[in-house]
């Protein structure tokens, strides 16, 4: 199903899903450009933004854009649960452990986060355009950190996306290949 919504300029953008929690954190699946601008708007008091990009080549092939697909509800469900872990402080592994003695935190990281936005590109993302967007808003700087690379992490390994990667033309190399998102 694809949602018709409203991005921050004014137009009509075509969503694949989208969740709205109680808490107020939103994860959206994507036809269209991200809108990195709209996240950061979303969380407010950003202190932590976290996006990943198409890669520009890998070994001796040169990456021309990334084909991403999704089972889009199991996916939605998938990134809830994340979402909901790192509200809880259930971290896995634990960020705290990471974590020197002296900025070890007094509550388990992910529970005074604030706001959480994440929104995954889907279908054909060109070279240098945003595949994933993750921004998340806390009383304190290094949660927003830790929690926001936790939930890259996790959703690179869970959730239901599947990533292609489409290579410049070249006579004797496969011009497309399935690549697994975790580890990257």
């Amino acid at each position: 199903m694809v949602v018709d919504m409203t991005d921050s300029n004014g137009h009509q953008r075509s969503v694949a899903g989208a969740i709205h929690s109680d808490a107020g954190d939103e994860i959206l699946l994507s036809y269209e450009p991200l809108d990195e601008a709209k996240a950061l708007r979303y969380v407010a008091s950003l202190t932590r933004f976290q996006m990943r990009r198409s890669p520009p080549s890998r070994a001796d092939k040169v990456v021309t854009s990334l084909q991403y697909e999704a089972y889009t509800k199991l996916a939605l469900k998938t990134m809830q649960a994340i979402l909901t872990n790192a509200r809880k402080g259930n971290l896995q592994p634990p960020v705290a452990e990471r974590a020197s003695e002296s900025i070890a935190p007094k509550s388990p990281y992910g529970t005074t986060v604030t706001r959480i936005h994440i929104s995954h590109r889907l279908g054909l993302v060109p070279v240098g355009e945003s595949s994933i967007v993750i921004a998340v808003s806390s009383p304190h700087r290094r949660e927003s950190f830790e929690v926001a690379e936790w939930l890259l992490e996790q959703v690179k390994r869970d959730c239901q996306i599947w990533k292609e990667e489409i290579y410049a033309k070249s006579e004797d190399k496969e011009n497309r290949t399935w690549k697994a998102n975790f580890p990257a």
